[in-house]
């Protein structure tokens, strides 16, 4: 057996949770490989919505194992929550819910770092969700960080506040007051005072050595469903850097994400939105920021579903897609959100750049510094509801033809589409 990949594309946001609580039923384990509550897979059925931030999004199928593996930081408070909110909504979490013992933790202090990082650089910020993830990373990499097994060792009180002090020194030198402020609503005191009992309860659930765990899984003829967080071009190796996450987020990071070899990577789902969305700062050559932009922002509801930001929208970039499905090795495309743009007259798709008094469809190393104004094609739109269709032969011609092209330009078929927010909202081609 191998492990299929599930990924968003872009920039995250793509509609992540939807697919993988859709296909749940085929797979026996699901998998979280990196990421942290950054993440925000939202998820639609029965009239309810769920947004997930660091639980895999096969939580809702009862019959699934969900495994949050070593390459996802965890910060206890926000998981508590959120499986707090999962129980009290009938949704029976810890049962199926193992945790690796080598997934790192987010300390409070990490979110005061995050907080005081951002806040010096001024204008020049990244746009951080400012949930401590850069500053964990940063630790893990350094080899000062604390993980969620290392909090079950009788020196992890010490440890902690070593960390503790460390971090509260790097704070003051950037300046930053933490006294005032506020970590979800609390001061620091009293938010680290919850973190530690939230701690307790994470170390009363099922904890496992994650690599062992998942290759035996393997072993045994599981079916399994890799789940990343964020998009491909937020990957810190190959995003679009410094405006990026602190994390693999290509299909690459599986691998180091949960312990597996790379040959046991099997299908790699790849998801996108019919057009492009970004949260915080960074490029994005074909934003608009006219009626159109803000026609998709507001039919498409694009505000973060773990800041609440409202989203940078824009039409669809396919040098970027294809550079994405090249990084990933995608072998069948999930298009999300097509009904957002129902009423569109005309359609408009990125096919190259200009650059330097250049037309090119490759992103170049100083996409950050240089701008690369957008090469449109243009399609005729739908102008119809495709939320009551039922199968492919239901679509409209234009749409068959905007995912054609689509097709033709990456080289990969699309197999699914969204048409509408709802679970049951989805055509197979």
């Amino acid at each position: 057996m191998k492990i299929d990949v599930l990924l968003g594309l872009q920039w995250g946001d793509e509609g992540k949770g939807k697919i993988v609580d859709v296909l749940t039923p085929d797979y026996d384990v699901v998998a979280r490989f990196q990421g942290g509550p950054n993440a925000g897979h939202t998820i639609e059925f029965d009239g309810k919505k769920f947004v997930l931030h660091t639980i895999p999004s096969g939580v809702f199928n009862p019959g699934c194992i969900n495994l949050i593996g070593n390459g996802v930081i965890i910060d206890p408070l926000i998981l508590q929550a959120e499986i707090k909110k999962l129980v009290q909504s009938g949704i029976d979490v810890t049962k199926n819910l193992f945790i690796s013992r080598k997934a790192h933790l987010i300390l409070p202090t990490h979110r005061l770092m995050d907080a005081a990082q951002e806040a010096s650089k001024g204008a020049a910020k990244i746009g951080s969700t400012l949930k401590g993830i850069g500053p964990t990373y940063t630790d893990k990499i350094a080899r000062n960080g604390i993980r969620i097994g290392d909090s079950c060792l009788e020196n992890f009180k010490s440890r902690y506040e070593l960390q503790r002090t460390r971090h509260l020194k790097l704070v003051k030198d950037l300046d930053f007051d933490y006294s005032s402020y506020k970590i979800d609503g609390q001061d620091f005191d009293a938010y680290e005072k919850q973190w530690l009992s939230a701690l307790e309860f994470i170390k009363s659930l099922q904890l496992v050595d994650s690599e062992y765990f998942i290759n035996e899984q393997l072993a045994a003829g599981k079916r399994i469903l890799a789940e990343g967080a964020q998009g491909t071009l937020l990957d810190i190796d190959f995003g679009s850097y410094p405006f990026v996450t602190s994390s693999n987020t290509t299909s690459a990071g599986v691998c180091s994400g949960l312990g597996i070899a790379p040959n046991k990577v099997g299908e790699v789902l790849g998801i996108f939105k019919a057009y492009c969305t970004r949260v915080g700062s960074g490029p994005f050559s074909t934003e608009l920021f006219d009626e159109d932009g803000e026609l998709m922002r507001k039919q498409g509801n694009e505000f973060g579903s773990t800041t609440g930001r409202p989203r940078r929208c824009g039409w669809i970039d396919l040098p970027a897609l294809k550079y994405a499905v090249m990084l990933n090795g995608v072998t069948a495309l999930f298009m999300m959100k097509a009904d957002v743009l129902d009423s569109f007259e005309r359609l408009k798709l990125a096919v190259a750049y200009r650059y330097k008094g250049e037309v090119i469809t490759h992103l170049p190393f100083d996409a950050c510094t240089q701008e690369l104004e957008p090469v449109y094609e243009e399609l005729p739109g739908w102008k119809t509801t495709l939320q009551d269709m039922k199968s492919a032969n239901d679509l409209p011609q234009a749409l068959q033809d905007f995912i054609r092209f689509i097709e033709d330009y990456v080289n990969v078929p699309v197999k699914l589409v969204s048409t509408g927010p709802d679970r049951l909202q989805l055509i197979r081609m």
